[in-house]
């Protein structure tokens, strides 16, 4: 496969009445245009050599919400699921948008054992907010010059905004001595509506700013088509103190009565043009705005400035509308739930990793059936302690098991700078236990950052779980990586012996159990090092022994292994290869050296 669409990040074997498989991701395909990602399927036996892409970008949306498949990298997760005969693949870049807003929950899809993708789930998709009703209330006095910059402001703020039936509804209230409706809230449906009509408001001119009666005006009364269960907010811009300022206090007490949440901007230029201070004004503009004040409050310095804050003013719109919570930390927004993944037979439970769920501290989510339990930050926060929010637990998820008993493990490799394992169950109110955690020994070694599970005399309990450090530094400064060996809960057994010091290797990047190579009866494990022999790769292979591993490899493979045959015909490879991993150069003629 192409190298550019990160061919072979993710494989898995399956078998089917057609044949054995290898189903192999390709989390970038479609790069540079886009990297949607794709799978392929490779045949392991036949006179067909080639492999297929299976061409399911398209087959991967969610129904009823603003797809964004463009750089979802599915294929970035491809993991089996014995129960159901089939696999599970995840996009977890996948995104939506909201409004102006784009979100990234991830998606999955399981496909059958033909490989067809059979509806695709993303557990952590976002409600785009509820219904919201939004007043904009704008000074129309004789002060305000010129005028285009105010009816501007308008036109660029709409475009921010999830406008329609049932989401968001715009009215426009211009004053100066007494307040009128320029746009009702039921009159327009669509956004190119909205914009038309904001096109065509005139400045009504007046002698008075009244500000206080303009945002007493029943703006959200259901008779101008305001929504009983509808969020309000009122965005309040003028140039000037009131007239009316003895109607303050009870016109915003009103306001924090029904809930409405109050922006304001106060436009300078009046004041500056005529030299004039603009404290009281500002104070009073502050008066009228939402607390906390620097979160709801604006000052421009002349009309035409105004368009300036029309994108942050969105946003934090967006943040009520889009999310409900008024705020800017995100929970599973940016979760990318499915960066991870790993089947569960014993409790038919598909863990998904999420790692930028609670603003990149991570979590994970259990999917059991059409049951979904997605564990909130609180079940993990006293292990991890993440006061800088950048664990990413879930960046690797697997099982352990005593033989009777299973347990939930997840890795986290930012945790504490260092990373860290975590061990937790589940009880049946779905409620999660952290019963043990290892951190790991170096800064930016990436500990947890792959897991690996292994049973090696297959009596069907954990013997070892094998911890990756990629990312672990030796004496010389060199990314040799490490992989640490645990027994039972957590229990350290040091480190599988692998590249030398010299070289930068990552070393632990990717884990796998394999089957009996040698048939000694014990399971063996192959260990990736993929920036060894000059970034071409290498694979380690270690054998097991009763109930553990051999810390010393008993083959390393190299990338000149591996090269197909060509065009000079049939081609063989052979090192010969002592314990300390001195080779003999390899052969290319076989049939001539025999």
């Amino acid at each position: 496969g192409l190298a550019n669409e990160e061919f072979g990040y993710t494989v898995q074997q399956a078998t089917n009445h057609q044949g054995k498989w290898l189903l192999v991701g390709a989390p970038w395909s479609g790069y540079s245009e886009n990297r949607k990602g794709d799978v392929y399927k490779c045949p392991v036996s036949g006179s067909t050599t080639s492999c297929d892409k299976l061409s399911l970008q398209d087959s991967v949306r969610i129904p009823e919400v603003t797809n964004i498949n463009i750089n979802m990298s599915l294929g970035l997760t491809l993991t089996r699921m014995p129960a159901d005969d089939g696999l599970l693949m995840c996009g977890p870049l996948w995104g939506q948008q909201c409004g102006d807003q784009n979100y990234y929950p991830g998606v999955c899809a399981k496909l059958d054992a033909l490989f067809q993708p059979q509806p695709a789930f993303s557990d952590a998709v976002q409600k785009c907010g509820g219904p919201m009703d939004i007043v904009i209330v704008l000074d129309g006095s004789n002060s305000i010059y010129p005028w285009e910059p105010m009816r501007d402001f308008v036109l660029k703020l709409i475009p921010s905004l999830d406008i329609g039936p049932q989401s968001t509804q715009v009215s426009v209230i211009q004053y100066a001595v007494s307040p009128k409706f320029d746009i009702q809230m039921n009159g327009y449906k669509t956004k190119e509506q909205l914009l038309a009509a904001a096109s065509k408001i005139t400045q009504m001119s007046g002698t008075m700013t009244n500000t206080f009666g303009a945002i007493d005006q029943q703006g959200f009364d259901v008779k101008y088509g305001g929504r009983p269960g509808a969020s309000k907010v009122m965005v309040v811009v003028t140039d000037g103190e009131s007239h009316d300022y003895d109607k303050r206090e009870r016109v915003i007490a009103e306001c924090q009565k029904k809930g409405i949440t109050r922006f304001g901007i106060a436009v300078l230029g009046y004041y500056i043009r005529n030299n004039l201070e603009t404290k009281n004004l500002i104070t009073e503009i502050k008066s009228i705005a939402s607390l906390p004040t620097e979160n709801f409050f604006f000052n421009v310095s002349e009309e035409a400035a105004l368009s300036s804050i029309t994108g942050t003013l969105g946003n934090r719109i967006f943040n009520i509308e889009g999310t409900g919570k008024g705020g800017d930390n995100f929970q599973m927004e940016m979760s990318q739930v499915g960066f991870s993944a790993h089947f569960s037979s014993k409790q038919n439970v598909m863990m998904l990793g999420a790692v930028g769920a609670y603003a990149w501290s991570g979590t994970v989510v259990h999917h059991t059936g059409s049951d979904v339990n997605i564990l909130p930050s609180s079940a993990f926060e006293r292990a991890l302690q993440d006061r800088n929010h950048s664990s990413l637990l879930g960046y690797s998820v697997t099982t352990i098991s005593d033989g009777s008993a299973e347990y939930f493990v997840a890795g986290a490799p930012r945790s504490n700078h260092s990373g860290q394992v975590l061990v937790y169950t589940i009880n049946a109110q779905k409620q999660a236990a952290v019963i043990d955690s290892q951190r790991g020994k170096q800064i930016g070694s990436y500990f947890g950052s792959v897991l690996c599970s292994l049973d090696v005399d297959r009596d069907g309990g954990t013997d070892l779980l094998l911890v990756g450090a990629p990312m672990y530094m030796g004496e010389l400064k060199k990314e040799e990586g490490r992989v640490y060996l645990f027994s039972g809960i957590l229990n350290e057994q040091g480190f599988l012996s692998g590249p030398a010091p010299t070289v930068n290797s990552r070393f632990g990047t990717a884990i796998s159990a394999i089957p009996d190579l040698d048939l000694d009866g014990y399971s063996d494990v192959a260990v990736g090092a993929p920036l060894e022999d000059t970034g071409r790769g290498v694979i380690y292979i270690y054998n097991g022994q009763k109930k553990t591993l051999n810390k010393e490899f008993s083959q390393l493979c190299l990338t000149a292994s591996f090269k197909p045959k060509n065009s000079m015909g049939p081609i063989g490879t052979v090192f010969i290869c002592d314990k300390h991993n001195t080779c003999c150069r390899f052969f290319r003629n076989m049939k001539k050296v025999l």
